[in-house]
């Protein structure tokens, strides 16, 4: 599979939801990262089949924010945030505040060498997901994946993440898999997936007019909710 033949510029300034039924998203999620590797055809970034990189050189260049945030226990925050010690404290400060993060470990008596307890317990899941995001924007890579992250955290993480996430990536391609709606609906493209293949592919406008599948959930979501998505929707046009 190529890519490009999905996404017209998978490492520009360009957004894409994965939303699915059931079945095909963790799967191209896993197969972009190689933890799958395909069994004919190619997965291309920028025209360079990934199958012809080096693991870690292909990782390191994709930043992954995953539904279950992790975090190393036993070593500091610091540590955590950049484990290769590439980044000064002005950078990391710089990080946590755009995750608004930033007074929550200052707060902590041991600030950045405050040490994580074993799977991040000393933090609540939200907060473990917005470190994961200051990590990501740290990186400051190209290609961003968010593996459903805001799925077990409240309204007010999700807004905090979504803001982070449009203000620290620009320029770089999203490849959102999500379920709410109303986190995706102002992206560039929506891919639809059902049964393992593609369903519908397009604008979220685009595919609203169509009134197939994307229409559908958004109909779902009750009489006044989809009226303002399909009004976010338009508006983006």
């Amino acid at each position: 599979m190529d890519l490009y033949s999905c996404y017209p510029s998978i490492v520009t300034d360009s957004y894409f939801p994965l939303i699915s039924y059931s079945g095909g998203k963790s799967t191209l999620v896993q197969s972009l990262l190689r933890l799958l590797e395909a069994e004919g055809g190619q997965i291309t970034i920028d025209g360079v089949d990934i199958s012809k990189l080096g693991l870690h050189k292909l990782r390191t260049c994709i930043s992954v924010i995953p539904q279950s945030p992790v975090l190393y226990g036993g070593v500091s925050i610091r540590e955590n945030l950049d484990p290769f010690n590439h980044h000064d404290d002005e950078q990391i400060s710089s990080a946590l505040l755009d995750v608004h993060m930033l007074e929550a470990i200052r707060s902590l008596s041991h600030g950045l060498d405050t040490t994580v307890a074993e799977g991040g317990l000393n933090f609540s899941v939200g907060q473990r997901q917005l470190l994961c995001l200051a990590r990501a924007i740290l990186r400051r890579n190209k290609i961003l994946v968010l593996d459903e992250p805001t799925a077990n955290v409240d309204s007010r993480t999700d807004k905090l993440l979504q803001e982070a996430v449009s203000k620290s990536f620009q320029g770089a391609t999203i490849l959102a898999v999500a379920h709410r709606l109303d986190t995706v609906i102002d992206f560039d493209k929506i891919l639809v997936l059902g049964s393992g293949g593609l369903l519908e592919y397009g604008s979220p406008h685009e595919l609203i007019s169509q009134e197939g599948a994307f229409c559908s959930m958004i109909n779902d979501t009750g009489e006044e909710m989809a009226a303002l998505l399909k009004e976010r929707a338009k508006s983006n046009i």
